[in-house]
């Protein structure tokens, strides 16, 4: 194989321009949104060459439902977890474990809870 298994993820939204702000505001990034035909994207930066995959905020009420206890769990890299955790609540969110150690090899991690209700997590080496 080529490229890394996992070359793209969604994460469903209910409002938009709410879940942008959040994410805007927790990674520091500017989310560009686009809408085709009904559905609306917020598509997170990327750039070709770096480690990892890019994804999207969608909303679709028909084909996607933000959920806080099912489904995939998304890990968002971090230099260290813990400024990305310092901005969530004011952003809206909701910690749902703070920075914990998996392990000296691996590193910590530390979940969340988005303005839309998704359960989401943070990694980081230190």
């Amino acid at each position: 194989m080529e490229n890394n298994l996992v070359g793209w993820f969604e994460i469903p939204v209910t409002d938009m321009d709410r879940a942008k702000k959040f994410y805007d505001t927790v990674f520091q990034i500017e989310i560009q949104l686009q809408d085709l035909g009904g559905t609306k994207m917020g598509w997170f930066p990327w750039t070709e060459g770096k480690q990892g995959s890019s994804g999207s905020l969608i909303q679709n009420k028909d084909w996607y439902t933000p959920s806080e206890t099912h489904g995939v769990l998304i890990y968002f890299s971090s230099a260290d977890v813990n400024n990305e955790l310092g901005r969530i609540e004011d952003a809206g969110g909701k910690i749902l474990q703070n920075k914990t150690q998996i392990s000296p090899d691996i590193g910590y991690m530390a979940l969340f809870s988005d303005t839309e209700g998704n359960r989401l997590a943070l990694h980081s080496r230190q």
